[in-house]
């Protein structure tokens, strides 16, 4: 209501936006949304965002890279404060140690170990990734 009220364009634009989206989830789920997979709407909607992002920077589109990367600013308001480094490195050190993970071939379970260790909070899973492939690698 107050960004209607402020006729802040953007902000009402990208909140119409996430109230379809988790409209349509619960639509989609029979029965109204808990914490958890609201945050994940919200959480899919900035990773969209994201990648729309890279696909306009490529194709030198800047003014939709900046609507995009408001749009975001605003989505996050709605996200807790993201996971540091530290927790997630220590969660996939954890993991790994935890599911005898040793060479690649092991990427997946150790995967699925550390994103359960982190189930619930705030990340990126393409840093996890990275650092579960670093570490079997290695």
């Amino acid at each position: 209501m107050a960004a209607m009220r402020q006729k802040d364009a953007g902000k009402l634009s990208a909140l119409r936006m996430l109230k379809a989206a988790m409209t349509n989830r619960a639509v989609e789920k029979g029965r109204d949304l808990d914490d958890a997979e609201a945050r994940q709407v919200v959480t899919a909607l900035v990773k969209q965002r994201r990648d729309s992002v890279a696909q306009f920077s490529m194709a030198g589109r800047q003014d939709l890279v900046e609507k995009e990367t408001a749009e975001i600013a605003i989505l996050e308001t709605y996200l807790p404060p993201p996971v540091e480094a530290v927790v997630v490195e220590r969660a996939v050190t954890d993991a790994l140690a935890e599911t005898g993970a040793s060479g690649p071939k092991d990427i997946g379970r150790g995967m699925k170990a550390a994103m359960a260790r982190l189930a619930g909070q705030t990340g990126d899973g393409k840093a996890g990734n990275d650092l579960v492939r670093q570490k079997l690698a290695g």
